[in-house]
């Protein structure tokens, strides 16, 4: 445990975040999994807005987000083959 009221506040603030994340990744995933299990643009489109949002609040990396929607994109496509 920290010794220094600044840190002390540092972990409290850092916990709320956490906890402030934690939906909006859940939502994500479950948006992407909808998405790889059943793609039509429509899911698609939603999985990339979700990763587009998780993104904006830096709660992922764009990297990790053109990973994600590249997954997504290349599903799409081979069930239209």
């Amino acid at each position: 445990m920290a010794n220094i009221k600044s840190a002390k506040k540092r972990i409290l603030v850092t916990d709320r975040q956490s906890e402030e994340n934690v939906p909006i990744k859940s939502r994500m995933k479950t948006a992407i999994k909808k998405a790889l299990e059943n793609p039509t643009p429509e899911t698609v489109n939603e999985a990339n807005k979700r990763i587009d949002k998780a993104v904006s609040k830096n709660i992922i990396t764009k990297n990790k987000a053109a990973r994600e929607k590249s997954k997504v994109a290349k599903k799409l496509n081979n069930e239209n083959k």
